[in-house]
């Protein structure tokens, strides 16, 4: 055994060149498959997490325009709904329905504290809205049914609202202070995180945005949380239910789809879950071909080997040496070099994740009034890296025993005779 193993460092000392070029393709088929890997996982990881925390049994309806004339009614015509829609939905659906809300929209309002400003979005809201969009608190907490009930002026903002309104020194004291909108001073109540909400805006009880704005038949959206709803038939079936029923009530056909707006998180999910697929399939893909490419490359070079060594071979033949013994020999040698070198690549690969992990595992890009992850945790399991790393090695080994093979089976003399 020892004599192998001086014999094949002994060939590989004599070869560097060869060697080295030999283990590069093992090592970068192996570090690229590895790096590509980790980047798709880093996309499809900020993907998911995106929609991790908005309930996946959440729909949203929102108000639209007709396309379809309707009971002498011409198409064009504007649907809006109502406050009444609230509770006759409810019980219309009470069967497929956990909770339902609404949504009243004032628009852009200026909110002013000791002299700073801000425009925002404010919403009249249900508590039912925290678990639609899937905000997260950070400091206090949300509306209630207690603000809905004694309708209360207070009020919910966004982080980076709140760092634009109060001073840092008084940031971290702004729950419980009074600001002022258009006359009207609300408590602020809660803080929430800005990471993954496009818009942010400021939130109050829904009575309380109904008096206040004079809003008291208007709704600008239904939302709803749905129970039992668990296949993409059952939540058709619930789509069409709603616009049967609110067709019903506002004289549209329940056929004309632009006439409501319905956004399920339910059906997001599902093209959200195709589209992680196609994107898996798309980085496997490119990764498998970056092996091949590592593949080829080490049979291209073992088989230059082996037809160097042609002439060795007859000579060892010639001197009494089985053909069995020279097979191992290409074979242990083969299975050397690429394991060695796949298992940098390896490393290599592992490394390089675990570094965009550092620098980038949570990259945030900050648009101004919020912020959005854009690449988030760009590893790859250990196991699909080791496993890549036996292909090649495998791979490497019927690269070099197929050649072999067939040179060890040539008479001493033809082997000779080759050049």
């Amino acid at each position: 055994m020892i004599d192998l193993i001086q014999e094949i460092y002994g060939t590989i000392k004599r070869n560097k060149l060869r060697t080295f070029l030999t283990g590069f393709a093992v090592a970068w088929g192996i570090f690229m498959l590895i790096v590509l890997l980790g980047s798709g996982n880093g996309l499809i990881h900020a993907f998911t997490n995106a929609a991790a925390d908005i309930a996946s049994n959440s729909v949203e309806i929102y108000s639209g325009i007709t396309t379809k004339a309707y009971k002498g009614y011409k198409e064009g015509r504007a649907i809006r709904l109502t406050v009444k829609d609230i509770q006759l939905t409810e019980d219309a659906l009470i069967d497929r329905l956990e909770e339902i809300g609404a949504v009243i929209s004032p628009g852009n309002q200026n909110l002013s504290y000791k002299g700073n400003f801000v425009s925002t979005n404010l919403n009249g809201t249900f508590p039912i809205y925290l678990k639609i969009q899937g905000y997260k608190i950070k400091e206090g907490r949300y509306i209630n049914q207690i603000d809905i009930k004694e309708k209360r002026k207070v009020i919910v903002l966004n982080e980076k609202t709140i760092e634009q309104l109060f001073n840092k020194s008084e940031q971290n004291d702004a729950i419980g202070k009074y600001i002022n909108s258009s006359g009207i001073a609300y408590k602020i109540i809660g803080i929430y995180k800005s990471q993954g909400n496009m818009m942010p805006g400021a939130y109050i009880p829904f009575s309380t945005a109904a008096i206040i704005y004079n809003k008291t038949n208007d709704i600008s959206e239904l939302n709803m949380l749905t129970k039992d709803i668990n296949t993409k038939k059952g939540f058709e079936k619930f789509e069409t239910d709603i616009r049967q029923n609110l067709g019903a009530r506002h004289d549209f056909d329940s056929e004309d789809n632009s006439a409501i707006w319905i956004w399920g998180m339910f059906e997001q999910l599902e093209q959200q879950a195709t589209a992680t697929r196609l994107l898996r399939i798309a980085i496997w893909i490119i990764g498998i071909f970056t092996l091949l490419s590592g593949i080829v490359g080490v049979s291209n070079i073992m088989l230059i080997t082996v037809k160097e060594r042609t002439k060795e071979f007859g000579i060892r033949k010639a001197l009494g040496a089985k053909p069995m013994s020279i097979l191992r020999l290409i074979i242990i040698e083969s299975i050397t070099i690429t394991t060695i070198f796949g298992y940098i690549g390896m490393i290599t690969g592992i490394a390089a994740t675990e570094y965009l992990n550092v620098i980038s595992g949570n990259k945030v890009v900050d648009i101004g009034i919020t912020q959005l992850t854009i690449f988030s945790d760009p590893t790859v399991d250990l196991s699909i890296a080791i496993e890549a790393t036996l292909t090649l090695i495998i791979a490497g080994t019927l690269a070099g025993f197929f050649p072999a093979r067939k040179a060890v089976m040539i008479k001493p003399i033809e082997a000779l005779r080759a050049e």
